[in-house]
């Protein structure tokens, strides 16, 4: 089984990197794929252009053999949409099982995505909870909480899975470098590094 964490990445940081790794280890994937988008049909233009977010993912993940970046979305055109990334994934490696990973806001807003009945014939999803929150609501026939069973099927099973609750924002990190203040702690050193060097989100 892989993992599948799909985001703008602008900038990531350890919210991002320690919910997914926290999926891997607890239900032993080989890895997680962190796909970068290119234009999210569901919110704003990102602030930074496709290449600057990919080389931050990429210091980032540079000595995680836990983790892959996947530029498929990168180098499509038009919205990017998850039910493509995961057509294009099946298509590859088609006894391959496909876990998509989900934080619990972003699996609220789910029926209103693009076909997403078709996206559960792909995948199984995993709901990234924090610790006491109540199970997912949506689609509860296809919710378990018994991990292993993924391994038993392709596709189709809802695994609410708690992880551990970083609260850490996207938008407050921009916002700190624009304020000429420090992040450093909520986003990986070498991301830092390459934002400080080349002047990124000053004026986001």
């Amino acid at each position: 089984m892989i993992g599948i964490l799909g985001g703008t990445f602008d900038p990531v940081h350890f919210g991002h990197l320690r919910t997914a790794l926290d999926v891997q280890q607890q239900l032993g994937l080989a890895q997680v794929r962190l796909i970068p988008l290119r234009d999210p049909p569901h919110r704003g233009t990102p602030a930074l252009d496709a290449k600057q977010r990919l080389s931050l993912l990429q210091a980032a993940v540079a000595d995680a053999p836990e983790f892959s970046v996947d530029t498929r979305e990168l180098e499509r055109d038009g919205k990017s949409y998850t039910l493509d990334t995961l057509q294009s994934l099946k298509s590859e490696q088609p006894s391959r099982t496909l876990c998509l990973l989900l934080g619990s806001d972003a699996f609220r807003q789910f029926p209103d995505w693009h076909r997403p009945r078709e996206i559960l014939e792909l995948a199984h999803l995993v709901v990234m909870q924090r610790p006491g929150e109540a199970d997912p609501a949506h689609y509860p026939e296809r919710i378990t909480h018994q991990a292993e069973r993924l391994a038993t099927r392709q596709a189709g099973l809802i695994l609410p899975l708690q992880v551990t609750q970083l609260e850490i924002s996207a938008t407050a990190i921009r916002g700190m470098l624009r304020q000429g203040r420090s992040p450093r702690f909520l986003l990986p050193d070498p991301v830092l590094r390459l934002i400080r060097q080349r002047g990124l989100y000053l004026d986001d």
